[in-house]
């Protein structure tokens, strides 16, 4: 892998190489052969230069020695029941994978050289025990180092990636680091990344919960505190908001980046299940190091690009024109930063001089998420846009309305008191079309939320009755 490896994992691989295998007692004992102990030595504790031109001599002993060939195991599956030597050949592994292109090669040209070392990942019950934390580094590397991404690639990266999802989910943020780290060194091509995204539950799930502690924010209330940028983080030297590492933190947005450059694909999913652009831009307000700005300024300007119907809205939404404003004004000296920076602005400008104050409501309801932006208590707004908004699309904004309402939003009842607002001032300015809102069940649930504990929601939900009600007895 081209970055360097996480101090946890360093630190366990040196214990590793300095403890002694008492290797001709293994061969006495039938764990391993003296052909396999042969090739040990030529290579262990030698100079790097010797190393290299002995593995370079012999790649198919060495493929043999650790991938077997037909009739004749690997040394992993001969030493299978001693933990110590199949740590050892673990980080032996390692260290030339890292060291030495042409042996990743000779690996990849066998027929199946990951079938002895996935099982590795389950080996103990314990997932960051060191066989299976070791087991996927060295997957890792010969995955990442494979000329082409095979059918044999694809089969074994699922159960990798299934892996190293365990990683992320663990409170400790060295492990989580080695995943994510492990996670870049695969994402390097389109197929990687389609993979990747297809378990998007295991993988991209726990990265998002790491980028919503470090933004401030809770699961519970993630949406409404992301759409209102209210979050607050404090930070301390090395350390931002949740006590997300700023290396972690950086390991996860290069991770997202490189996924975002499948942004035709996984842009509205990341947007839809993980609110995906507010969350980018409180990061972006609160990014502390240049180089975690530049990897957001590309996300942003990647998924956006390829979105622009769909996500451009939501931005706006976001604030995100503002912030960015914000950002030009920064002392920034990276060019790819300085030209994603440059070509962001120019599309956030195009794209907000077109918009009306329609488009944004629109934009906002089908985001659907509602906050208190101006339209909602804007008296004008609503006497000039209540029918085209009933109109707009064939009754799309209503029936959007609806679907908004019928969610119990535990976390944010705020929205149910401003859905509520909204079909108050629908009933108000176009009362003959309340037929049309009462198909949608909008009078029903209305009614259902004037019981709401949520004092804002029986107070808007009530006003939204009684205008319906006024209207219904002055027709009668």
């Amino acid at each position: 892998m081209s970055l360097d490896p996480p101090p946890y994992l360093s630190s366990i691989q040196n214990n590793i190489r300095a403890r002694p295998i008492p290797w001709d007692g293994a061969v006495r004992a039938g764990t391993i052969t003296d052909d396999q102990l042969s090739k040990i030595r030529a290579v262990d504790k030698v100079r790097k230069e010797v190393r290299k031109q002995t593995i370079e001599g012999d790649l198919d002993g060495y493929r043999t020695l650790f991938v077997g060939r037909e009739g004749k195991p690997s040394v992993l599956q001969s030493a299978a029941r001693r933990a110590d030597v199949v740590q050892y050949i673990l980080v032996l592994l390692g260290d030339l994978l890292d060291a030495i292109p042409a042996l990743s090669k000779a690996l990849s040209e066998h027929s199946d050289p990951y079938q002895h070392l996935l099982p590795l990942l389950a080996q103990s019950n314990d997932p960051d025990g060191p066989i299976p934390l070791l087991t996927s580094t060295v997957l890792a590397s010969m995955i990442s180092a494979a000329p082409v991404l095979s059918d044999k690639e694809s089969s074994a990266m699922p159960r990798l990636f299934s892996y190293l999802s365990t990683l992320t989910k663990s409170s400790d943020g060295g492990l989580q680091d080695i995943a994510v780290l492990e996670y870049s060194a695969l994402l390097r091509g389109k197929k990687s990344r389609e993979l990747f995204w297809a378990q998007k539950n295991e993988t991209i799930s726990p990265l998002i919960d790491i980028l919503r502690s470090a933004a401030g924010v809770s699961n519970a209330d993630s949406a409404s505190t992301l759409w209102s940028g209210a979050a607050s983080v404090r930070s301390t030297e090395g350390v931002i908001g949740g006590g997300v590492g700023l290396q972690l933190l950086y390991h996860v947005l290069l991770v997202l980046w490189q996924l975002s450059f499948e942004g035709a694909t996984v842009g509205d999913g990341l947007e839809n299940d993980y609110d995906v652009i507010p969350l980018f831009t409180q990061l972006l307000r609160l990014s502390p190091k240049e180089k975690t700005t530049r990897l957001l300024i590309s996300s942003l300007y990647n998924l956006l690009s390829s979105n622009k119907q769909t996500l451009l809205p939501a931005a706006v939404l976001a604030r995100l024109p503002a912030l960015i404003q914000n950002v030009n004004g920064r002392h920034l000296s990276d060019q790819d930063l300085l030209d994603d920076l440059q070509n962001l602005t120019e599309m956030l400008d195009e794209y907000t001089k077109t918009q009306t104050t329609f488009d944004e409501y629109a934009a906002e309801v089908n985001s659907g998420h509602l906050r208190w932006s101006p339209p909602h208590r804007n008296p004008t707004f609503w006497a000039e846009n209540a029918r085209r908004i009933l109109e707009h699309e064939k009754g799309e904004l209503p029936r959007k309305l609806a679907e908004i309402m019928n969610k119990p939003w535990e976390n944010d009842k705020q929205v149910l008191a401003i859905a509520c607002n909204d079909v108050g001032c629908l009933v108000k300015e176009v009362p003959e079309k309340r037929t049309q809102l009462e198909k949608l069940g909008l009078k029903t649930r209305v009614m259902e939320l004037m019981q709401e504990p949520d004092e804002a929601v029986r107070w808007e939900s009530l006003n939204a009755l009684s205008g319906w009600l006024r209207y219904s007895f002055e027709t009668k």
